[in-house]
């Protein structure tokens, strides 16, 4: 039997994100839209969003025609040659992504290195696999961005794999394109695949995703749910150069989903179609922006007992609070939160670090809705005047 430990993100959302008046700023996801704001975004009225004539059989196995190739576009953006359609594996959600890919590649014998702190599927799957896990941790004074001269000490004769989160979830920090750079040429001049987590939003002008820099060995998984606002539709996405990756990953999914909702397929490509798109991404990433700075001056405000490093995108901070100059117990302080003023943040020292690391941090979701996140910083503020101050 696989010894599988709770996963202790998802095990705190559930257990708390439900609590009766809950003011939730733990959540990862963009604040959602609703069917009919996403069809008022779209510039083509006459566009359908569901073909309602269509027969509900399955979807297409590997997901449609139409939404493979927009994926594949949205992935090689900036590549000196686009992905195909073929490259691309639909799948249910990110979560689904990564287990699937970690299933497929990764087994006892194996090692992997994983960037840390990130969202624990990353390394917790392998582990359970059976594979040896290095963690590469991110430092604080370095802005969460990882020290590729590290990979000297982390990488074994065994290495299998290399996974990043770009960008960082929890810490919102984002990998540098001459740092990805750096971490592709380590990795091909030993023949080592990257897997590039790239499920959170970043602008325009931030690093590319890891499928545009030249090396075939490369992997990303994404989802409709955090920067496409659309969590409710549970569909992501496999993504790479190497198509005996995707033939692989497709072979190993006929044990489980099988194929994705048709439903869900078609919300999923007319919101990345061209007339939708835009539209919903300049939304989605104004609230993003709107909310960073209003997170920024809290803060700055409440420097005397909390500190961060300001995240550069995505939708999560790393936040630590400190009483009488040290820090809180996250734990602690999470609850006796929740139940004074119902805001709801993570702890990440028990979500994150294993119950060793990130002590007095919190994981904060800033991408809900504006007038949310006003509300939980006003009662945040209360709180620590009565508690931390």
């Amino acid at each position: 039997m696989v010894k599988i430990e709770p996963f202790q993100v998802e095990q705190w959302m559930d257990r708390y994100e439900t609590t009766p008046g809950v003011i939730n700023t733990a959540e990862t996801c963009v604040a959602s839209v609703s069917i009919n704001e996403l069809v008022d975004l779209g510039e083509d009225k006459d566009a359908k969003l569901l073909d309602f004539s269509r027969p509900l059989t399955y979807s297409a196995i590997r997901g449609s025609d139409e939404l493979r190739r927009r994926v594949a576009e949205l992935v090689s953006k900036g590549a000196s040659s686009p992905l195909s359609a073929e490259n691309v594996l639909i799948t249910q959600g990110a979560i689904g992504a990564n287990f699937l890919l970690l299933y497929t590649l990764i087994g006892p014998g194996d090692h992997v290195v994983c960037v840390y702190p990130t969202y624990e599927q990353l390394y917790a799957v392998p582990e359970h696999l059976g594979a040896e896990v290095s963690l590469w941790k991110l430092k604080q004074q370095n802005g969460y961005v990882p020290d590729v001269s590290e990979l000297e000490t982390l990488v074994k004769s065994n290495t299998k794999l290399i996974i990043l989160n770009n960008p960082n979830n929890p810490t919102g920090s984002v990998i540098p394109h001459s740092v990805l750079q750096d971490i592709v040429a380590f990795a091909k001049a030993r023949g080592i695949t990257i897997l590039s987590d790239e499920v959170l939003p970043s602008e325009e002008d931030a690093p590319p995703s890891i499928l545009s820099l030249g090396y075939s060995k490369t992997v990303a998984t994404g989802s409709m749910s955090k920067a496409f606002a659309l969590a409710g539709i549970r569909l992501g996405w496999i993504a790479s150069r190497d198509k005996d990756v995707i033939e692989a990953v497709a072979s190993a999914r006929d044990y489980t989903t099988i194929s994705v909702s048709q439903l869900d397929d078609q919300v999923a490509a007319y919101a990345l179609s061209p007339s939708v798109l835009p539209s919903l991404m300049s939304r989605n990433m104004e609230i993003a922006r709107t909310n960073l700075e209003l997170l920024d001056g809290f803060v700055r405000k409440y420097s005397s007992v909390c500190r961060w490093v300001k995240p550069k995108a995505g939708t999560t901070a790393l936040v630590q609070f400190r009483k009488e100059g040290e820090p809180v117990d996250d734990e602690k302080f999470v609850l006796h939160l929740l139940d004074r003023t119902k805001v709801l943040f993570l702890p990440a020292c028990v979500c994150f670090g294993g119950g060793k690391h990130f002590k007095g941090f919190v994981r904060i979701g800033y991408a809900c809705h504006t007038s949310v996140l006003r509300e939980g910083l006003e009662k945040l503020a209360g709180y620590v005047e009565e508690h931390l101050s």
